[in-house]
């Protein structure tokens, strides 16, 4: 393979076939870094270049455009990380003979904290979804909905899974005596995380429901093998059609639907365990970190709780 023989998409496609094949990365993973380098394509195209024979000015010269159009210093960081990722393939395959990105340094940042809701703003979310599957005015269809969302939401919760993570669940997740359930996460590797009581309960009385309303869906292929099923390409929910769901719960019980979302959800199940005593390599298990920096970031949770307890139980602590 030449550089002058290969486009730039093509190359894109080779670079996400060698993330999928050699780094197992997964379908989300892949299509951020298509839309990515799609977009630094497109930048270089505009000025006459490409890939193979671009410099490292025109990548400075990109990284400052991210940041004239408003990028966010998180987001301009990982598009030359993309950039980064890109170029050190372009040189092991031989298509370059130099790294353009290596000399490359990204926007300082801070590490921000995860946005958290609080363990009442939890409760009010599971309280107005509850709420809404005893409605007396609503539908059969709309009572199955919403016991769906209610569902979903236990489930988050209670487990801490990804969105991707959740709404791909098989049906087999919801067995009446299964106290674990077997999720498939990043990199096509497998955890067991336990289920609470309530969470069984929302999933045995939404699928009862959804039998009860569509028995002739029984044997419907995506019905049998889904969790969350759903007449899509996916034949499942998607993270989309939920995020959205849940922001409607959010206003309608009083919260901020911009401060709502699967992934807050996620943390607040962290901080949550970490706030009453649970040890941090636990957390890491259940919520699937293969590297335990990267659930240090609720650190602030545990450094909190520490002072607590020696406030409240040193001796000489503040009375």
């Amino acid at each position: 393979m030449r550089s002058g023989k290969t486009s730039d998409t093509r190359l894109i496609d080779l670079f996400l076939d060698m993330l999928a094949a050699e780094q197992g990365a997964g379908v989300n993973t892949l299509d951020a870094y298509r839309r990515d380098l799609a977009d630094f394509k497109q930048f270089l195209g505009r000025a006459g270049h490409g890939f193979a024979g671009v410099e490292t000015q025109a990548l400075r010269d990109y990284l400052a455009d991210l940041g004239a159009r408003g990028f966010k210093s998180s987001s301009v960081a990982r598009r030359l990380s993309a950039m980064r990722h890109l170029f050190r393939f372009l040189l092991n395959e031989g298509i370059r003979s130099d790294d353009p990105a290596a000399i490359l340094s990204g926007p300082k940042r801070g590490r921000g904290l995860p946005k958290v809701l609080s363990m009442s703003d939890v409760d009010r979310l599971l309280a107005r979804a509850k709420a809404l599957t005893e409605s007396p005015e609503a539908s059969a269809l709309q009572r199955l909905r919403a016991m769906r969302l209610y569902c979903l939401l236990e489930v988050l919760y209670a487990t801490g899974l990804r969105v991707s993570e959740l709404v791909a669940l098989p049906h087999s997740a919801s067995r009446r005596d299964a106290r674990m359930i077997v999720v498939r996460g990043k990199g096509d590797k497998e955890r067991l995380v336990p289920l609470n009581d309530a969470s069984r309960q929302a999933m045995a009385d939404y699928l009862a429901a959804t039998e009860a309303l569509k028995p002739e869906k029984k044997e419907d292929a995506a019905f049998s093998k889904w969790l969350f099923p759903s007449f899509g390409e996916s034949g499942h929910l998607t993270r989309q059609h939920f995020a959205r769901d849940l922001k409607e719960l959010a206003a309608a019980a009083g919260l901020a639907p911009r401060l709502v979302s699967p992934h807050v959800l996620r943390h607040a199940f962290a901080s949550h365990l970490l706030h009453n005593g649970a040890d941090l390599r636990i957390v890491q298990t259940l919520l699937g970190h293969t590297d335990i920096s990267t659930t240090q970031i609720y650190t602030h949770v545990v450094e909190e709780r520490l002072k607590s307890l020696v406030r409240d139980l040193h001796p000489l602590g503040e009375k």
